[in-house]
């Protein structure tokens, strides 16, 4: 059985190893982070070996089967199972996505397993996203309008109005884009990252809204949006195929002829 090869300067340990049980065929290892802040434990990787032909195909579907008959400590965060919620998000072979949506068989060799990446974990697979959504609250993410709704009927807009919301309303709020920007890692107490900055472009642009202005202003600062340094890993990362560097570059461009005005 091959050891676990973690890095010389690693802060994690190598944990415990559970065999798959006698008689299985197709077996494949999973390397998954565990850590306990409140409990007083060192970070380590335990692996869990699986037989492939128990389980379903999605790497949500291994950690379901090691939570529910091999070790039920383990910790981590579903619930759709349908690449909607954004509950799964973590880091897997290296890339942050949603574990619902990526398959096994797209990962060769062991499969690794981490939380998002730069976020305080709770315990195991579970990040605190409370910061990220305290950021998300600083771009105000709703409807503000200073004119009365129309009576027994909602605001309208045009088809070509609603098609500029395409690209911006599909984000789930996963968070694995914000998690892969190294500008985030390196001042994500002050720029606002990748995913609140693509909610904030979804209510600068709808036509509905008549505080763009007013969202602009609030983002005219040289850290909650220029900290963004378009290394695109956000756009590369994201699971639902979104682009939010493309957007913060939309924003960007509007503050650039607001000032020209």
């Amino acid at each position: 059985m091959a050891e676990l090869r973690l890095p010389e300067d690693s802060r994690v340990t190598q944990g415990k190893t559970f065999p798959a049980a006698a008689g299985a065929k197709n077996r494949r290892f999973f390397q998954v982070y565990r850590w306990s802040p409140d409990a007083g434990e060192t970070p380590r990787m335990d692996r869990y070996e699986l037989d492939l032909d128990k389980i379903g195909p999605m790497v949500l579907d291994a950690l379901l089967f090691i939570k529910n008959e091999v070790d039920p400590t383990l910790t981590f965060r579903r619930s759709c199972r349908e690449g909607i919620c954004g509950s799964c998000a973590m880091n897997i072979d290296g890339e942050n996505t949603l574990a619902c949506l990526k398959p096994i068989e797209s990962i060769k060799g062991a499969v690794t397993i981490n939380p998002l990446p730069h976020m305080p974990v709770v315990k195991d697979l579970v990040p605190n996203l409370n910061g990220a959504y305290k950021q998300l609250e600083v771009i105000e993410p709703w409807l503000k309008n200073d004119t009365p709704a129309p009576k027994d009927e909602e605001r309208r807009q045009s088809i070509a109005d609603r098609e500029k919301l395409d690209g911006l309303w599909e984000c789930i709020l996963c968070f694995c884009c914000t998690t892969s920007c190294p500008s985030y890692w390196w001042n994500g107490d002050q720029y606002l990252g990748p995913a609140t900055l693509l909610a904030a472009q979804r209510w600068i642009v709808d036509s509905r809204d008549t505080h763009a202005v007013e969202r602009l202003e609030n983002l005219d600062d040289p850290m909650k949006l220029y900290a963004c340094r378009s290394i695109m890993n956000c756009t590369q990362t994201c699971p639902k195929g979104l682009n939010p560097a493309k957007a913060i570059a939309q924003i960007k461009k509007k503050q650039v002829l607001r000032g020209a005005k």
